[in-house]
């Protein structure tokens, strides 16, 4: 037991470099940023967005809808990592289990933060939730499962903490249950809006799982060598391994990812779909072409695919390399799909006058704000954890 923890617990200073100068300077940053980032959400909801936002009638959804996706995408892929360990038995993934744990409720936190603002009556939400309860709707159906899922994954913390593994798995078997469901649910959202045939169809729940799972373990490898970096402390054979079969996992998911990726291209082009085929041009080739090629596919799949495959999972440096690329390119990746969906209007082919063929979305400085606020919320939950939890070094069981 001493030999793990000795690969855990900080060396020449470890902990105690969490309370140093840097770490009070990092956590003032963030923190400071969390503020602006409310701020500009509280003088939207103050004057209205329509001041505010960037958004439009015919572009109602921007990219705080696209940040809260990022947020519950990578929460949900926590999830399904950290449950491969402590409720499958996968030994290797134990080592991550409680930081991962953690950071899903961080992240499912800051995008409840991100689409509070996005709401513009946001303190009707809880009380419309209970009192205008309608089960026909999918999104009544993700704020009652996501608020379930987050009361699971706070359970499965504290019983982790308590080292009550027994009743951690059984939390984490129903949080991981609850948000498979819920993201599944998320992605019916989109698939099933028969008005936007960039979204619609029944594969869009499958490749929501699968992208969360790609996102949870680009995440924790992320965060891990993150927390080991900035206290300074030596990384045990035992973690290395862990994160080798994250990365091996998180390979596994880029590859079907790809596989949906090529075949929504196929579909988005062949026989030109009304609808369906100009969203797939504007990614292609047009106004977005360079998220597309360079964020969503490039930084997003294959440069984090190549690294790993490269390195077998077991040079953490290039690791993290491969996880600070992923990261990037999966915001890509929901910015590309909640906005590029939006931009072909209802009446695209009708040939009406003075109507643009295509509608145009640029975010707000409230929008970035808001969402450089939820990302630095995001970044002081992580910090605070680290130090809360003693870089949670408890989490070999």
């Amino acid at each position: 037991m001493n030999n793990v923890l000795a690969g855990i617990l900080p060396q020449e200073g470890g902990l105690e470099a969490a309370g140093s100068g840097k770490y009070t300077l990092t956590i003032g940053v963030l923190a400071l940023l969390t503020v602006v980032g409310v701020a500009a959400g509280i003088h939207s909801l103050y004057v209205g967005h329509e001041h505010t936002f960037g958004v439009s009638r015919g572009v109602p959804w921007g990219i705080l809808i696209a940040a809260y996706v990022f947020f519950v995408v990578t929460s949900t892929g926590l999830c399904i990592v950290s449950s491969v360990g402590h409720v499958f038995g996968f030994e290797n993934f134990n080592p991550i289990a409680k930081r991962a744990v953690f950071m899903s409720i961080g992240t499912i936190i800051a995008g409840f933060l991100v689409i509070a603002f996005e709401i513009e009556n946001s303190w009707r939400m809880p009380v419309g939730n209970v009192i205008g309860a309608n089960p026909t709707s999918n999104i009544w159906w993700m704020g009652t499962l996501y608020g379930a899922y987050l009361f699971f994954m706070m359970i499965e913390f504290v019983m982790l903490q308590m080292n009550n593994h027994k009743v951690a798995t059984g939390f984490g078997l129903a949080g991981l249950l609850t948000g498979i469901v819920a993201h599944s649910n998320l992605g019916a959202v989109f698939g099933l809006l028969n008005g936007r045939e960039f979204w619609h169809g029944p594969y869009m729940p499958i490749y929501f799982i699968t992208s969360a799972a790609m996102s949870g373990c680009v995440a924790i490898i992320f965060f891990t060598y993150i927390a080991y970096r900035f206290n300074g402390w030596k990384m045990s054979e035992k973690m290395k391994k862990s994160l080798e079969s994250v990365a091996k996992m998180g390979a596994l998911m880029m590859g079907i990812i790809i596989f949906f990726t090529a075949w929504k291209m196929i579909t988005g082009v062949t026989g030109q779909p009304p609808g369906k085929y100009e969203a797939m041009q504007t990614l292609l080739t047009g106004q977005y072409a360079w998220n597309f090629w360079i964020g969503e596919v490039a930084l997003g799949m294959v440069i984090p695919f190549v690294i790993i495959l490269a390195v077998k999972g077991r040079n953490m440096n290039a690791l993290f390399i491969a996880a600070l690329a992923g990261m990037v390119g999966i915001f890509f990746m929901r910015y590309d799909l909640v906005i590029v969906g939006q931009l072909v209007p209802a009446y695209h082919g009708m040939g009406l006058v003075d109507y643009p063929e295509l509608l145009t979305y640029m975010p707000s400085l409230h929008e970035n704000l808001v969402v450089l606020g939820g990302m630095a919320f995001c970044g002081l939950t992580f910090f605070m954890g680290e130090k809360l939890f003693r870089g949670h070094v408890s989490e070999h069981h």
